[in-house]
């Protein structure tokens, strides 16, 4: 009964390619077929992707140990190993453009791409962002009529639907599971990403689909397959795919040419508006996101926002926290104008955006440790809006930036995104200060760094 009462609920997509006209099965044939045609057109264009990469082990007793593995954190050597990855992934271009997840694909150095009907091609990533967790891989020697799924606006997609995935779990070859869409706008430590925004469902997602599809009833693409948070370590847990409208984007780079995925910078810093702070607002309900900091060169300070200011949209979509500020900012993409809508004083207000990647400005100032010196494989930089974005530092944050930590920086415990304040008492400000501090030679050392919001003094000798 369940059956027959979810097929006559069901809008069955026409088959074949760029069909997305839906009707209510009427016969006891159709009904009887359930997903059947929407497999049968969507799961060409799903393929299992094969990557091989080399990465360095290194072998240390101490490893696990908790007392005496931070003390012997780089005792032992790096042995090479040979690391293989399975998963999948959708082709979104009868030319052979393929969309995954980095976490599949990241620093492969050989990657094979098998598709339904058993054709096999090599791939290589032409572009890959770990941030997002997207890459997007060209087949190598294959036919410029590749079945490929049509991308639906996930804007317009609602709790409820109807959904798909498609993709190889652990191997075992292609497989379909059924669920529908049980959340949107899902980000931060539900999902295991800070900075990630998914659409979640309940169709079963185990590892192997990553990089997979979720498609809805008419057969085009919702989203790409990226996690599943379970406490067992089965599939009986949620899933999280990245939504169309990012891969669009994203593929729409790689198309132009792109080597790299540059997402706008916001330049701003708040919180999601709480019932109380509503009230106090003016506002009718508990929605939008406060700002309560703003960097000099943010673009939304240049289109007049401040301190105080509670935004409620950007192009007409609804924000409630950072990660839906970042969505909407990627979405749109660097170059392009949004408009954000915001409450001030007691009123709704507009204002246009102009989007452009963090500045690099001022000079950055890059300066390197060399081996063999004191702290050697230390890379720091001036502090500016794009070591900000790339180090998730604090708004406010002034002075150096440890970008790259190495060698003896490493031993004496310094780390990438540290900020050096002081070094044996010397104040740094940039990072010529650091060379000449560097330039002294004391046996004993003293630097100074915060971390996470926590000024830590890390001793040393030579």
């Amino acid at each position: 009964m369940r059956a027959v009462t979810l097929a006559l609920i069901l809008s069955l997509a026409l088959p074949g390619p760029g069909h997305a006209e839906t009707r209510v099965p009427e016969t006891s044939a159709e009904i009887a077929m359930g997903f059947a045609p929407v497999v049968r057109a969507a799961a060409p264009a799903v393929v299992n992707i094969y990557a091989r990469r080399i990465v360095a082990d290194r072998m240390n007793p101490f490893l696990d140990d908790p007392f005496f593995g931070p003390l012997f954190r780089d005792f032992g050597m790096a042995q090479p190993r040979l690391q293989n990855s399975l998963g999948s992934g959708v082709i979104l271009s009868p030319e052979g453009l393929v969309v995954s997840n980095h976490h599949v694909v990241g620093g492969a150095q050989e990657i094979r791409v098998v598709m339904a009907d058993r054709r096999e091609f090599e791939a290589r990533v032409i572009l890959s962002d770990e941030d997002s967790d997207l890459a997007v891989l060209r087949l190598i020697g294959a036919p410029p009529d590749l079945p490929a799924l049509p991308l639906r606006d996930s804007d317009g997609v609602e709790v409820g639907e109807l959904v798909l995935a498609i993709g190889n779990p652990f191997g075992v070859g292609q497989t379909v599971t059924s669920g529908i869409i049980s959340g949107l706008a899902r980000y931060g430590a539900a999902t295991g990403s800070a900075r990630g925004w998914f659409i979640q469902t309940d169709a079963a997602i185990n590892p192997g689909n990553s990089g997979g599809a979720l498609v809805d009833v008419a057969g085009r693409l919702v989203g790409i397959n990226t996690a599943i948070l379970t406490r067992s370590g089965g599939s009986n847990g949620i899933g999280f795919a990245i939504p169309a409208n990012l891969v669009a984007r994203f593929l729409a780079l790689a198309e132009a040419g792109a080597d790299r995925f540059d997402r706008p910078w916001a330049g701003i810093a708040g919180q999601p508006v709480t019932q109380d702070l509503a009230e106090a607002l003016g506002l009718a309900g508990p929605d939008g996101f406060l700002l309560s900091e703003l960097h000099p060169q943010s673009p939304f300070a240049a289109a007049g926002l401040k301190a105080g200011d509670v935004i409620l949209a950007i192009d007409g979509q609804a924000v409630n926290a950072p990660q839906d500020v970042i969505f909407r900012l990627s979405v749109a993409g660097t170059g392009a104008e949004v408009v954000a809508t915001l409450w001030r004083d007691g009123r709704a207000l507009t204002r246009p955006v102009r989007l452009d990647p963090p500045p690099d400005d001022p000079d950055p100032e890059p300066f390197e440790v060399p081996p063999g010196a004191v702290l050697g494989g230390l890379r720091v930089e001036r502090i500016n809006p794009r070591v900000i974005a790339d180090l998730g530092l604090p708004l406010a944050a002034e002075g150096v930036a440890v970008t790259a930590a190495e060698g003896q920086a490493a031993r004496a415990g310094l780390r990438r995104g540290d900020v050096v304040l002081a070094v044996n008492g010397r104040r740094i400000d940039r990072p010529r200060d650091l060379a000449r501090a560097l330039s002294e030679a004391p046996r004993r050392w003293s630097v100074e760094v915060l971390r996470e919001g926590r000024r830590i003094e890390l001793r040393f000798r030579i």
